[in-house]
C-alpha cells in the first residue's frame, strides 16, 4: 500500500426487532424497526455534513437499508461485499444468551469466558469470520487510497475485525468492544503494519464528527 491510506468509517446497521430484544441475528434477514429507520436517516444526514467518496455494505438487507439514505443524499451507488456479512450464530440464531444459558449453562459460561475458543454450537468459527472481514476491509482500503469510505456492516463481525486489525486477542472482543452502537460511526485506517483506530461509536448528530 502506498500514499495516504483510506479512512474507513465503520457503521453498525440500524436497530432490528431482534437486536432490540438482544437476540442474535446473524445470517437471518431481519427488518429494521422504526428506530432503525430513524438511525438510517440520521446517518444520511451525517453523510451530508461529512461527505464520503464511496459506500460499501454487506449483502444483508438491514445493512443495505441503513446505507440507503446516505447513498441517496450523496448520489452514490452502494457497493456490496459478501464477506462483510454477520457471523452465523448457529443454534443460538434468533435466541438470547440468557435463553441459551438456561438450556446449557456450562456452554454459556465457556462462551462468556472466551467466545472464540468456545463459539455457539453450529456457529461459524469466529477466527474465520475475523479473517474474511479483515480481508474485505483491506480490499476496500486498497481500492480507495486517500478517500473516505462508509462501510455498513454488523456488530460481532466488526468487533472481531477491529481486534484482528489492531492486534488484540480475538477472544477478548466482547470485553474490549462491548458493543458497536446502531448507526454510530467508528473510524479506522489500515496500513502495512495493521490498523489504527481513530474514533469509536461517534453518534450521528450535528456538531460531532469522527
Amino acid at each position: 500500500m502506498t500514499g495516504r491510506p483510506a479512512a474507513l468509517l465503520l457503521v453498525r446497521h440500524g436497530q432490528t426487532v431482534w437486536h432490540a430484544e438482544n437476540r442474535y441475528a446473524g445470517v437471518s434477514d431481519i427488518a429494521l424497526t422504526d428506530e432503525g429507520r430513524r438511525q438510517a436517516e440520521r446517518l444520511g444526514e451525517w453523510a451530508v455534513r461529512h461527505p464520503v467518496d464511496a459506500i460499501w455494505t454487506s449483502t444483508v438487507t438491514r445493512a443495505i437499508e441503513t446505507a440507503e439514505p446516505a447513498c441517496r443524499a450523496l448520489g452514490l451507488v452502494p457497493r456490496r461485499a459478501y464477506d462483510l456479512r454477520e457471523c452465523d450464530f448457529g443454534e443460538v440464531e434468533g435466541r438470547t444468551l440468557t435463553e441459551f444459558a438456561a438450556e446449557d449453562p456450562e456452554r454459556a459460561r465457556q462462551y462468556r469466558a472466551d467466545p472464540v475458543a468456545h463459539p455457539f454450537p453450529g456457529a461459524e468459527d469466529p477466527r474465520a469470520a475475523a479473517a474474511r472481514g479483515a480481508m474485505a476491509l483491506r480490499r476496500i482500503a486498497d481500492g480507495h487510497p486517500g478517500q473516505r469510505v462508509l462501510v455498513v456492516a454488523h456488530n460481532t463481525l466488526l468487533r472481531l475485525v477491529l481486534c484482528e486489525l489492531l492486534s488484540i486477542p480475538l477472544g477478548a472482543y466482547r470485553r474490549v468492544f462491548p458493543q458497536l452502537r446502531n448507526g454510530a460511526v467508528s473510524e479506522i485506517r489500515i496500513g502495512e503494519q495493521g490498523g489504527a483506530l481513530l474514533s469509536l461509536n461517534v453518534p450521528c448528530v450535528p456538531g460531532v464528527s469522527p
